[in-house]
């Protein structure tokens, strides 16, 4: 069977003012169809360039060399895409191949509809009619499982969540039928619930539509879940590449090694738990709580004439001293709300919460002031909570200048440079600026700001949800290490069942704004009681193709026993 796309000794490389840097280096890959294929590796080792190639989606600044030959579905055409035309290469995207994108939201134009967007690629092929365009886009959305698909249809981007965003971006590259679709990371941001949702539809991508599929992941319970086979990146090249059960049950290359190596497993933080309990000195849990929320209720105001949305319902749980609390739950369940609500970034409206002896209903600005620096948050994404502007050093400083701690970022370079030392990162990263800096080496120096103050309580919010599996394991050992020897408390919100396992002593779990369930890693996780906490561990893929087959079979029960 002839394949849908043969990569042949690509070469990639980019102009920069201190010379060319390859990013990718002789990789050979083939997709027959209906197939799909997961490239993965840690950032920077070339699978985005590698994938936006078979689009002809290079900058300028890039230079390819080698072969891309790209068939349509019915194997009637074929073209190399690193020789053709700008002309060509948009006679071939969309109908040929299509791409979806990371992140939705700034894939999709926000002043424009969903459906206008969708029938872009329609009047760009001058494939329909205006009438026939309508009726396709509409039928495309319902397909992709968007309800009310003629009423949404008129909906901007805006007025979907997360989840929804990414159905209706593999709706647009589904509406031209191509054989090939180039999904770069498409599930990174999304919880575990939607996560499952969304391979689910790209499953039937391949299935229904008889498209062969691209997958760039750093998640390995994905690629077991999806995968046929898997190309292994690093450095620009293809260090292994073999069907999904035989390189997960038998990996040959060391970093293909040290990758599954990396990956949390439900189950890995149970001794750390206990190992941290066992240190706690008698009459701990009579301590004073650093937080302590009682029926706590956080309603957001309705606009428009509309009522207002409780985002927090009636949630009571507690932070002790030197713990770290786990919260997850899927999008939309309250947890940043929480967050927020803590660190004073959000009003409480209804019951208690109690953080660091200040009651935060109804507190005044000037009253919470005197406490703000006994706080630290780590942002989910450091790149747009660092300003471009500064360099890291004065912007790691910058706590430290704010709070009197020191005159100007000048004076707080000492104790700057002995927190990024403390963060593993080195002194001279201090002076570049943010965008120089990996995502993992951001959230460093992120982790670096926020313990600047010596907090006595941490906020990490979703940390290392945008982090590839490598540079997220280092980050969490990281976090571990300072946790303990800082002995700050910490609230850590993610998604990410396992890292939570890993990091909290004990899990509290919410759904639309209510506590379901809370306790050790090993009751919640390992023994859950709570419906809701069953389908979200159902959901969570593993990186084990047997045996994330398996769970994909008792979630499709869960869903079906609940319906």
């Amino acid at each position: 069977m002839t394949d849908i796309v043969d990569i042949n000794n690509l070469a990639v490389s980019f102009s920069t003012d201190a010379g060319a840097v390859k990013a990718v280096d002789g990789v050979t890959l083939h997709v027959g169809p209906g197939e799909v294929l997961a490239i993965v590796g840690e950032s920077g080792s070339g699978k985005t360039v590698t994938a936006k190639t078979i689009l002809g989606l290079l900058p300028e600044t890039a230079t390819a060399s080698g072969a891309v030959i790209l068939r349509s579905r019915d194997g009637g055409t074929e073209a190399d895409i690193v020789r053709l035309t700008k002309r060509h290469l948009r006679e071939v995207r969309g109908t040929d191949v299509a791409m979806v994108f990371q992140e939705p939201s700034t894939a999709l134009n926000p002043v424009y509809t969903v459906g206008w967007q969708i029938e872009e690629g329609l009047r760009a092929h001058g494939k329909l009619s205006k009438a026939a365009a309508r009726k396709k886009a509409i039928e495309i959305l319902g397909r992709v499982g968007i309800p009310d698909p003629e009423l949404r249809y008129k909906y901007y981007p805006h007025q979907f969540s997360g989840g929804q965003k990414q159905r209706v971006v593999i709706a647009m590259a589904l509406v031209l039928n191509p054989g090939l679709i180039v999904a770069d990371e498409p599930t990174t941001a999304l919880d575990v619930t939607v996560q499952a949702e969304i391979l689910d539809l790209l499953r039937r991508c391949r299935d229904e539509f008889g498209a062969a599929i691209v997958l760039i992941t750093h998640n390995m319970g994905v690629v077991a879940d999806l995968a046929d086979r898997v190309a292994v990146m690093y450095q620009g090249k293809v260090v292994e590449e073999a069907d999904a059960k035989t390189l997960f049950a038998s990996p040959q290359d060391p970093y293909t090694k040290r990758l599954l190596a990396s990956v949390p497993h439900i189950g890995q933080g149970a001794l750390q738990t206990r190992e941290r309990a066992e240190t706690r000195h008698e009459g701990w849990d009579d301590v004073k709580p650093v937080v302590k929320a009682t029926d706590l209720r956080i309603q957001y105001p309705g606009r428009m004439g509309r009522p207002g949305f409780v985002a927090v319902d009636g949630v009571s749980l507690q932070i002790r001293a030197g713990e770290v609390l786990g919260l997850v739950g899927e999008s939309g369940s309250g947890k940043t709300t929480i967050g927020r609500a803590i660190g004073g970034l959000t009003k409480v409206t209804g019951g208690s919460l109690d953080v660091l002896g200040i009651e935060m209903n109804g507190v005044s600005e000037r009253r919470f002031k005197k406490v703000r620096s006994d706080i630290g948050f780590v942002f989910q994404d450091p790149a747009s909570s660092f300003n471009p502007l500064l360099t890291i050093a004065e912007c790691v400083a910058e706590p430290l200048v704010v709070h009197g701690r020191a005159q100007s970022p000048a004076a707080a370079r000492g104790r700057v440079d002995d927190l990024l030392e403390a963060v593993q990162l080195p002194r001279a990263y201090g002076d570049r600026f943010p965008h120089e800096l990996s995502g993992g080496q951001r959230q460093r120096a992120s982790l670096a700001r926020a313990l600047a103050l010596e907090p006595t309580l941490l906020i990490a919010d979703e940390p290392t949800s945008a982090l590839d599996v490598s540079v997220q394991a280092r980050v969490l050992e990281l976090f571990a290490e300072l946790q303990k020897e800082f002995g700050f408390a910490s609230l850590f919100i993610s998604h990410d069942l396992a890292v939570v396992d890993l990091l909290a002593d004990r899990i509290a779990v919410l759904h639309r704004g209510k506590l379901v369930e809370e306790g050790t890693g090993e009751q919640v996780l390992g023994a859950p009681q709570d419906p809701y906490t069953q389908r979200l561990l159902a959901s969570l893929p593993v990186p084990n193709p047997v045996e994330q087959a398996e769970r994909r079979a008792a979630l499709r029960a869960l869903k079906e026993q609940s319906a």
